[in-house]
């Protein structure tokens, strides 16, 4: 899938109008038709299966839908569980790029990730109340890296008791096994299901309280894609399945340092020691010289990724200052593209630069509980966005190794140490503007 993208000066792009913000549409039954029609054939590829339990205790709806968030699949899995029930569908504000016109008809809601959005709310109240119609979202609000849950934000509990309607549970498995992010858009020959449920009716979400809500979602999910594979004995034969796997092993176990990794066939090696370490069927990793495997499972190395940026982070040594090329979002119409800068990422957070010295744009490791990352991004590269709601900025880093697993790891833990410290949330800057803060609900 590619994006509209075009080659314009910053400062043109800065003089664009912005894009004007709609209330959320009905999507007409023809609309939903297609969306399900257009989803099959990959479903049938899929060998998809599902099930429905328990949704007596939603009612008739409207509903909120939460879903894991995999792959691309999910959307086509939810439009033929949902269906012919209409819907809105939250979703990230790139994804109206060059095609607006037709993703309001299909019941879109555009969203920046990761930070609090009070248009959004009003949106999704309109929809389910106004318009009574579901909504439906992923709140991880991101593809999982390493197969595992990314972070919920805190007090969603307190967004579902403003709603007001049922919570209905899409859960998934095998989305993450066929289409790991990292793995090159190469799909894998493994079988996709899911179920739906309810997760809260409206009484539960009356009579809890947000941390006990809170707690609820936690535990919906808590999951991890690469220990279901290997207890369900779901077997990847491809001889690709390594590729890429680098994206997010950026860091050798045995030596310690980064960028010397390469994941290509059915191997992971690291140029610096020389270790190579085998992934076989069921997704598992072992040293390729019969020695000891630091970490057979996947998730566990990317744990320990993320406790030695957290490592550096306390030790006032991490520090991310790469060079990029810059893509700026401020309407529907295209990516505009607006010439090489620097990122640099620390304990204070991000600073863009460049265009000549005209781009500087601030931001404070409290902005965000997350940060939006994604590989081979609409075709162009890996990619780091950061932006507010005048402007977005998508950073393709150039010939640093792999760096956006670590950003993304560096920028949650960030957070988490902002927020225990209970530091104010700063305010973010870009040249030839005032500040403008921004906090998650």
């Amino acid at each position: 899938m590619k994006i509209p993208v075009k080659t314009l000066d910053y400062d043109a792009v800065m003089a664009l109008p912005r894009m004007a913000h709609k209330p959320p549409r009905r999507p007409a039954l023809f609309f939903r038709a297609l969306m399900a029609a257009a989803g099959a054939p990959d479903l049938r590829d899929a060998r998809f299966t599902w099930s429905k339990r328990n949704l007596e205790a939603a009612g008739d709806g409207p509903w909120l839908v939460l879903m894991n968030h995999s792959a691309f699949i999910d959307l086509e899995i939810a439009s033929r569980l949902l269906f012919p029930r209409p819907f809105c569908i939250v979703c990230t504000s790139d994804g109206f790029v060059g095609k607006e016109w037709l993703m309001r008809r299909l019941g879109c809601i555009p969203t920046q990730k990761f930070v609090s959005d009070l248009t959004l709310i009003r949106d999704m109240q309109t929809a389910l109340h106004d318009k009574r119609t579901s909504v439906l979202m992923y709140p991880e609000a991101s593809y999982t890296f390493d197969g595992t849950a990314t972070p919920l934000p805190r007090r969603l509990g307190a967004l579902l008791k403003r709603l007001d309607v049922p919570v209905v549970m899409i859960r998934t498995w095998g989305a993450f096994a066929r289409d790991p992010l990292y793995n090159c858009l190469q799909k894998r020959r493994v079988a996709v299901r899911a179920e739906m449920s309810c997760l809260l009716s409206r009484e539960e979400i009356a009579s809890a309280p947000v941390e006990a809500l809170d707690a609820r979602l936690d535990e919906a999910f808590t999951f991890d894609n690469f220990a279901w594979q290997r207890e369900e004995g779901v077997r990847v034969t491809e001889p690709f399945r390594a590729d890429g796997l680098n994206r997010i092993l950026y860091k050798c176990a045995r030596c310690g340092r980064e960028g010397g990794m390469k994941g290509a066939g059915v191997r992971l090696t690291c140029a610096h020691c020389g270790a190579v370490y085998e992934m076989d069927e069921l997704g598992q990793l072992a040293a390729a010289d019969g020695g000891a495997t630091e970490f057979p499972h996947i998730p566990d190395w990317y744990a320990w990724e993320r406790a030695e940026v957290r490592r550096e982070i306390e030790d006032g040594v991490y520090r991310l200052d790469v060079p990029v090329k810059i893509g700026m979002m401020v309407d529907t119409k295209a990516i505009y593209m607006v010439g090489e800068g620097r990122l640099v990422h620390d304990a204070d957070g991000f600073v863009l630069t460049g265009c000549g010295g005209r781009l500087r744009y601030v931001q404070s490791p409290r902005a965000s509980y997350g940060l939006y990352a994604d590989y081979y991004w609409y075709e162009i590269g890996d990619m780091i966005s950061i932006g507010n709601h005048d402007a977005l900025y998508y950073c393709f880093p150039q010939g640093e190794g792999d760096v956006v697993a670590k950003t993304r790891l560096a920028a949650e833990e960030l957070y988490r140490r902002t927020r225990r410290r209970g530091g104010s949330a700063a305010g973010q800057t870009r040249a030839g503007g005032s500040a403008a803060s921004q906090t998650r609900a």
